[in-house]
């Protein structure tokens, strides 16, 4: 998402919005997916970060959009709070919602994660938003980043082919890569069986 008050020219640099993250939960399987390109302004900085991980001993998948340091600091919370709420996503996610919206120190940070287990995935922004995706042609898909959009629009367009969420996970971040400027082709995909 970008925020153009955050910068007096209207660019953040790249820094916020330059990757692209994509979630599908299709046929008993989620696939969490992201990009490697960090930008800095028109420059890549770095071609192959990894901005998917396994969390909470491997049982949840995330991915981040933003300041990378913001990033890393906010898995460490919803980490804290997975073990303060074992087996409980939703809650944990909820609950590092709340902190993040009142926390002054946590309310500056540039960032938004894609979380998902077994059971649920969801979007989590620092403006409290804790979203879960709709079902549509049997799969539920979220995106954010500065290729979001695309990979939305793409995975969508797959969701009611023959492909599984991860085959669909790698052509939406493709397409992608290939159309926003922020985004690369070193993917890096996560996946859960459901």
């Amino acid at each position: 998402m970008h925020n153009p008050s955050s910068h007096p020219d209207g660019d953040q640099g790249g820094v916020f919005h330059a990757t692209t993250i994509l979630m599908v939960r299709k046929n008993g399987r989620v696939v969490i997916g992201g990009d490697g390109q960090v930008s800095l302004g028109q420059t890549v900085i770095k071609g192959n970060a990894r901005k998917v991980r396994r969390l909470a001993g491997g049982t949840v998948l995330s991915g981040f959009a933003g300041a990378t340091a913001d990033a890393f600091t906010l898995f460490e919370r919803l980490e804290a709070k997975l073990e303060q709420f074992p087996g409980q996503l939703t809650r944990a996610c909820v609950e590092l919602a709340k902190d993040w919206r009142m926390d002054r120190y946590l309310r500056r940070l540039e960032a938004m994660m894609l979380v998902a287990d077994k059971e649920v995935g969801l979007l989590l922004s620092g403006t409290g938003d804790v979203l879960e995706p709709e079902v549509q042609h049997g799969a539920a898909i979220m995106a954010i980043g500065s290729g979001g959009n695309y990979a939305l629009a793409a995975a969508r367009a797959l969701a009611d082919s023959d492909h599984d969420a991860e085959a669909i996970v790698r052509r939406a971040l493709g397409i992608a890569a290939d159309i926003c400027v922020y985004t690369n082709s070193n993917l890096v995909i996560e996946s859960i069986e459901t």
